[in-house]
């Protein structure tokens, strides 16, 4: 006999390591006589090394995992491919950290090749933590084959890529504004980027016109706007929220259409400080009703104004080092008193000297957006330094195209738009990082700055012996590749690319990804482009299924500083896996998932329904049965279950096809809870009780198999409790060996569906429904047994009822059944099945107490009616509230008109009594 409860917390890890001994992990292999399998396989988004299971990870792979056990069951050789990425800063920075904790000195001072000894050290104790709590959360992957972005194969696929992409064209070194971290000291991609809004200011500066040119300035304007009076001026007005930056000015902008300005593009001005002439150019980056309208330009610290000084053919000067100093090094006419100092200082300084000099026209105190390192916590400089870029412009066409022709496709259709804008406006990608720890860049540099770019030094010091007649000295790149870069080979580079391997040869293209939408542009669009590239032009996965993002109850993002992040190794701990993984597939199909502990702990209450329906079983000696086939039932309730089994098989296989979790989850808990607990086994406890032997014999065997099927069906979204009642209902009736997760999918015939069962069952079902809603209505007390009487009904009716009868007395909790020709005096009249159906109430309860409360209670759902209708009528409300608090109070008021509708029906149904 089963437990009274299951205790995930024993259970789980005992279930795993079963899982994992039994090598159903891994794909099944080709049968010799049948040959191979179909295939299935979906690589995991690769977390990284330094991390820990949080709820995105939790909702990620539990919808892998269900992909992943759902194919393996339907007999596909499946690989779920797991491994874990290298990540660049944050691995240096743990380590960093952990060298600084234990007194040790500074990477720098340790030198390369040891700090590197001591990253791969902390990888092997401590990196492998998110790959033990995967397994916690159940995911099947097959561990034989967990890769590393940086063990051997993986480096030799990516210094492969590099130098094919090198030879191409396609990988090149240039001279661009990068996001420069100050404190990493290293280049870092947007996704590193953190945006924050900070209080600031506009400083605007007035810039001297060169040559002795004046202007006319307009200072007054009439209503049409048209300019009424005038001011000479030999100065234009600039404003900037970073003053330090005017050190590099090259240039002012103004937009080509401004008529106060049409007349200087193409003077001079002189840049207060540095003395240097600058040019006044024509751009439409200048925005006319900004400001002043005039912008200066800094193309070396500024994305916007790189774009501008290049289409105006502006000087680009570095004005800043790697650690954000002020530097002459590249720009002689700064003055001495500025060099080396901080660029916050410099600000400051500059600002006060605008002021003393009366060159300071105005401070505009604001709030302005501010780009953060998103692990260093420093404001990040736009800098001037030369990487290595790929050619992302001409490597997207091929990507773009996949999609456009539907070889790949996106799940929500609606996220191809982002990957489409952002592919169709990509600029060159920068892979070059500062830092050690990574794949170094397979790059050689000569005596003279000659550059040979091989998969090994000594395939370099080949090409060197073009230029040289004897051996000279190289020196590699310091420099590693972008993590993103070894990424995107991810798909083919992890099961053995360049070499031919049999994996490859069977597993790819892959079948799904399943990742998430903010790293669309970073992950899955490289992945396209490398992939077609080097497969011969193959598509890395046919379908990108992406799932929302994992916000708290109100829908706001989860964040430590507002105390409102879920752990899902402490939902784990504390509730089981299953109940977890339940509530992330059922939630899973909106952009933004608004989950709480209680919507967890409501599935656990599932998973204890469906035991507690299985000990309900047992007790009542519902066994397996070897011979038992269910396509031969007799008792209707028997063929009607088995229907209801065979829509659900279905519903499920189909929503789990088209990467529907939520519709699958959804079919599963309205088969389980409202179908086979609520009322299968309602209307199957008479016959259970019975005297009617055969009914009794087949209802058990039908219940012992109606419950295997579920399980197979639950096994993919709720993989504990199901293998644990697998085992233990196994225990029972003919031997089972073997786990439920090896398994076959059910796939059950369409006859199995019976319209005559479906149709009777489906009568009496609404009928008791109906029935014990009407009670609850008219707050009729439980221990009430009120007669029912059918009016007039039709001959099908009546045979109907009496062959309910006493199914109709106990799930009704009447006093009894009648048919008669009109309804009792003091009935309550509904109906059912196209009958008319009376519940008597006279005597039972209070009408005058029960329509006096039925008025209280309507009035108060007025009263929140009417408030929640005033907020929402406030147009200043509605435009500045929080978009969930808005939503929140459209969903109170959806539930108070419904819940009072409710009580209008059970108010007009007593005014109605005969």
């Amino acid at each position: 006999m089963l437990e009274k409860t299951f205790e995930p917390k024993a259970a789980e890890p005992r279930i795993y390591a079963q899982w994992e001994d039994s090598g159903l992990f891994a794909p099944r292999a080709a049968n010799p006589t049948d040959g191979a399998a179909d295939a299935y396989s979906i690589v995991i988004p690769p977390p990284n090394v330094t991390g820990s299971l949080h709820i995105g990870h939790a909702l990620n792979n539990t919808l892998q995992d269900i992909l992943a056990r759902y194919h393996r069951m339907k007999g596909k050789a499946v690989l779920w491919l797991p491994g874990t990425d290298h990540a660049g800063i944050a691995t240096q920075m743990v380590v960093e950290r952990k060298l600084a904790a234990e007194g040790n000195i500074g990477r720098r001072d340790l030198g390369r090749d040891a700090f590197i000894e001591k990253v791969w050290e902390w990888k092997a104790e401590s990196g492998g933590t998110i790959v033990r709590q995967l397994r916690r959360l159940g995911s099947s992957c097959d561990w034989s084959r967990e890769r590393f972005t940086l063990d051997e194969g993986l480096n030799a696929a990516v210094r492969k890529v590099f130098v094919q992409l090198h030879k191409d064209g396609l990988i090149y070194r240039d001279k661009r504004l990068v996001n420069w971290d100050p404190h990493f000291q290293t280049a870092i991609s947007d996704l590193e980027v953190e945006q924050k809004e900070v209080d600031g200011a506009y400083w605007h500066f007035a810039y001297r016109l060169s040559d002795g040119v004046t202007y006319e300035h307009p200072v007054a304007f009439d209503e049409d706007g048209k300019a009424t009076e005038f001011e000479t001026r030999d100065f234009i007005v600039v404003a900037t929220t970073r003053p330090e930056t005017m050190l590099g000015d090259t240039g002012v902008a103004v937009h080509p259409e401004d008529e106060r300005y049409k007349g200087l593009v193409g003077k001079f001005v002189t840049l207060p400080i540095t003395g240097r002439r600058i040019p006044i150019v024509a751009d439409d980056y200048a925005d006319p009703t900004k400001g002043s309208g005039a912008v200066k330009i800094t193309p070396a610290h500024d994305f916007n104004d790189f774009g501008v000084g290049k289409r105006a053919g502006l000087e680009a000067l570095n004005i800043m080092d790697a650690f954000g100093r002020i530097t002459a090094a590249d720009t002689p006419d700064v003055p001495a008193e500025y060099e080396g100092m901080d660029r916050f200082a410099a600000r400051k300084a500059i600002v006060a000297r605008a002021e003393e000099e009366n060159w300071l026209r105005e401070i505009e105190k604001t709030k302005h957006v501010v780009p953060h390192g998103d692990r260093s916590g420093v404001v990040i400089e736009p800098w001037l330094t030369d990487q290595w870029y790929v050619d992302a412009k001409v490597m997207a066409q091929p990507a773009l195209k996949a999609v456009e022709d539907g070889a790949t496709v996106f799940e929500p259709k609606s996220y191809e738009k982002i990957y489409f804008e952002w592919l169709r406006n990509i600029e060159p990608w920068c892979i070059s990082r500062q830092l050690w720890w990574g794949h170094r860049i397979p790059a050689w540099y000569g005596p003279n700055g000659e550059i040979y770019v091989a998969e090994t030094e000594e395939d370099a010091r080949e090409q060197a012996m073009s230029d040289y007649d004897s051996e000279v000295v190289l020196t590699q790149d310091e420099d590693v590749l972008d993590t993103w870069f070894s990424s995107a080979l991810w798909p083919f580079s992890t099961m053995g690319w360049p070499e031919k391997t049999e994996d490859l040869e069977r597993f790819y293209p892959t079948s799904d990804l399943v990742t998430a939408a903010d790293i669309i542009f970073f992950w899955v669009a490289r992945m396209m482009m490398m992939g077609i590239h080097f497969m011969d032009g193959e598509v890395p996965f046919k379908r990108v299924i992406i799932n929302g993002l994992v916000r708290d109850e109100k829908g706001q993002k989860m964040s430590k500083s507002k105390g409102n992040v879920i752990d899902p190794l402490g939902i784990i701990d504390e509730l089981g896996a299953d109940p977890l993984r339940f509530t992330m597939a059922i939630l899973s199909g909106t952009r933004d998932i608004k989950l709480s502990k209680q919507r967890i702990e409501g599935y656990r209450n599932f998973g204890t329904k469906l035991w507690n329906a299985a000990r309900f079983s047992q007790m009542n000696e519902a066994r397996r049965v070897e011979s038992f086939d269910p396509a031969g039932v007799q008792q209707t309730i028997n063929r009607w279950i088995r229907g209801e089994l065979t829509k659900a098989e279905r519903q499920v296989s189909d929503a789990i096809e088209g990467g529907r979790f939520d519709d699958a989850a959804g079919a599963l808990y309205r088969f389980i809870w409202n179908v086979f607990c609520d009322w299968y086994l309602e209307l199957a406890k008479p016959v259970f009780n019975g005297a009617d032997e055969a009914a009794k014999a087949e209802t058990r065997a039908m219940t012992a198999w109606t419950i295997d099927q579920t399980l197979k069906l639950l096994h993919p979204v709720m993989p504990y409790i199901t293998e644990e009642l697998w085992a233990e209902l196994g225990k029972e009736g003919p031997a089972r060996d073997g786990l439920l997760m090896g398994e076959t999918w059910p796939m059950l015939p369409d006859a199995f569906v019976d319209a005559g069962a479906e149709a009777e069952i489906g009568w009496l079902v609404d009928l008791i429904g109906e029935i014990r809603a009407l009670r609850a209505e008219m707050n009729v007390p439980p221990s009430a047994k009120p007669p029912l009487a059918f009016v007039a009904p039709d001959a099908a009716t009546a045979e109907r009822i009496a062959r309910h009868r006493d199914l109709i007395l106990t799930l009704g909790r009447v006093s009894e059944v009648a048919v008669a020709e009109a309804a009792p005096a003091g009935a309550v009249t509904f109906v059912s099945g196209g009958a008319t159906v009376a519940l008597s109430l006279a005597g039972i309860i209070d009408l005058a107490a029960e329509r006096a409360r039925l008025e209280k209670e309507i009035a108060v759902f007025d009263s929140d009616i009417g408030h929640v209708n005033k907020k929402l009528g406030n147009p200043n409300f509605v435009a500045r509230a929080a978009a969930e608090v808005v939503e929140e109070q459209r969903a109170k008021l959806a539930e108070a008109e419904e819940g009072k509708a409710r009580l209008q029906a059970a108010l007009a149904r007593l005014d109605a009594m005969v």
